[in-house]
C-alpha cells in the first residue's frame, strides 16, 4: 500500500471522526468521534514513519505507546460519562448547563 493511499484512509477516518464529534450530542458518540480522529493521526504518523525510517522499529513503539495512552484516555472519558449519567441522568451534551458538582 502506498503512502498516498494510507494518507487518504487516515484523512477519511479523521473526517468521519470530526463529523461524528461535531454532529452528535451523545457523550458516547462524541468520545467515539474523538477516538477516530486520534486513530487517524496515529495511522498517518506510522505511515510517515514507515516511509522515512525504512523499517526501524522505534516508530512502531511510539505508535504503540500512543495507542496505550489513547486507550487509557478513553477509559477515563467513559468513566466520566458514566459518572455524569449516574449523578445527573444526562446522556447528551444539551442537558448539562454547568459542570460544577
Amino acid at each position: 500500500m502506498t503512502l498516498e493511499a494510507v494518507l487518504v484512509v487516515a484523512a477519511a477516518l479523521f473526517g468521519i471522526g470530526v463529523y461524528g464529534a461535531l454532529s452528535q450530542q451523545s457523550f458516547v458518540m462524541l468520545i467515539m468521534g474523538l477516538e477516530l480522529m486520534i486513530n487517524a493521526a496515529i495511522l498517518a504518523l506510522v505511515a510517515f514513519w514507515a516511509r522515512t525510517a525504512g523499517g526501524n522499529p522505534q516508530g512502531q513503539m511510539l505508535a504503540i505507546v500512543f495507542m496505550t495512552v489513547m486507550a487509557i484516555e478513553m477509559a477515563l472519558g467513559f468513566a466520566l460519562v458514566t459518572n455524569v449519567y449516574r449523578v445527573r441522568r444526562a446522556d447528551i451534551t444539551e442537558k448539562l448547563r454547568r459542570l460544577r458538582g
